[in-house]
């Protein structure tokens, strides 16, 4: 749970917001419940949201809320706010549905709350209209409104492929596979460069933490097995030897465990946070294509309006009664050009503040999961030579006997 204040300027101070407590909006997303069996099962989750600001309903409310609600209000969020980096989701996984293990639901309601609690603290999306809906609306509500979606996008498939290809068109303009019309800007330029490579590392990194959380799993159960089997071994011994494999199985198991609990933090402080990232980083590359849509989307109205000027000059000179209509489809071609030439301005502007923020916030997370995984490893590592350390005389004996 995330408790966001907001700056209060001249217009936004209202009678019905208290005098004596800053603006706050705190949402948290709790208690996951599997409902459904087979490919219709979901998961629903407890949304909870407190806040004083004067357009909310009131100073607590609590909404269930399922997986394509947290979509809905992605993709409503991506409409709107263009040049704006909007958190990432989890991705949906179709193997995951299937089992839904206790792991996967508590990832799953993390990377949730991380998402909605980011769009709350957003100076921004925080004024959402569709945040409001996503917070308070009854799920009936929120039901004929995922269902509009899906008429405007004929099926949800739909909408998925459209993310794709905005992936897809990104990556071609990094690596230069597309020459359409491009700005020649040297600092953009460094900037798509530096998101293409930065998205490779992070995988990069990502992959080699699962591996390293897989590695500590396969660790400790074998652990666990050779505990047994030693243990087993020691109850057909006596005597001190006997006593020694007993102490040595128990140990195994005992490490067993902690590794186990290694693993399970190492993929939700870590390897979670590094994934997160993987999945902010193909946001900034949505917003970059939205970028390259404006810049050319403005070129082209710019070429588009010299051909009209060119032919209106052409009507008038010849005095066509056809000139009245070709001037007023040249201004309102120019009014379409002057509003595309915004868009694009207001694009660069907020990718700039947006980048500056993206910077600092990844480099604290990056901070904060770095330093926890090395004091988990030194931990592990410590706890470990203390139990092999602590059996080494009774082990001693018994060679030396």
């Amino acid at each position: 749970m995330i408790s966001t204040n907001r700056t209060l300027s001249a217009s936004s101070q209202s009678p019905r917001s208290p005098s004596s407590q800053p603006p706050y909006l705190s949402v948290s997303v709790t208690d996951p419940v599997k409902l459904g069996n087979g490919v219709q099962a979901y998961i629903s989750y407890r949304v909870i949201t407190k806040t004083n600001f004067p357009e909310y309903q009131g100073p607590e409310k609590i909404v269930i809320r399922r997986y394509s609600d947290f979509v809905w209000l992605r993709d409503r969020l991506f409409e709107k706010y263009k040049g704006i980096f909007i958190p990432p989701l989890p991705e949906k996984s179709a193997v995951e549905k299937f089992r839904f293990s206790a792991e996967f639901i508590e990832m799953r309601r993390q990377a949730l709350d991380i998402f909605v609690n980011r769009i709350a603290s957003h100076h921004a999306l925080q004024q959402s209209e569709d945040l409001r809906t996503f917070l308070q609306a009854d799920e009936e509500t929120m039901e004929r409104l995922r269902a509009h979606e899906t008429g405007i996008f004929k099926k949800p498939s739909d909408l998925m492929q459209i993310f794709k290809d905005v992936q897809s068109k990104v990556s071609d303009v990094v690596l230069g596979k597309e020459k359409p019309v491009e700005e020649s800007d040297p600092e953009y330029e460094k900037l798509k460069h530096y998101i293409f490579e930065l998205e490779n590392h992070l995988a990069e990194a990502q992959k080699h933490a699962y591996r390293l959380v897989k590695r500590h799993r396969e660790l400790g159960q074998s652990l666990s097995d050779f505990g047994k089997a030693v243990k087993l071994l020691g109850a057909c011994e006596g005597n001190s030897l006997g006593k020694a494999f007993s102490e040595l199985g128990a140990k195994s198991e005992t490490l067993s465990v902690k590794l186990q609990k290694e693993a399970h933090q190492l993929l939700m402080n870590f390897e979670e946070p590094l994934k997160d990232y993987v999945r902010a980083v193909q946001s900034i590359k949505a917003t970059i294509t939205e970028r390259a849509n404006a810049f050319r989307r403005q070129c082209e109205l710019t070429e588009t309006i010299k051909l009209k000027e060119i032919n209106l000059n052409k009507l008038s000179l010849i005095r066509s009664d056809k000139v009245g209509e070709a001037e007023m489809e040249y201004n309102e071609l120019k009014a379409e050009s002057e509003e595309a030439t915004r868009l694009f301005e207001s694009i660069v502007r907020l990718m700039n503040e947006e980048l500056v923020h993206f910077q600092e916030r990844k480099t604290l997370d990056m901070g904060i999961a770095f330093n926890e995984f090395a004091r988990g490893q030194a931990r592990l590592a410590n706890g470990i030579a203390d139990a092999w350390r602590s059996l080494l005389p009774k082990l001693e004996a018994c060679s030396s006997t």
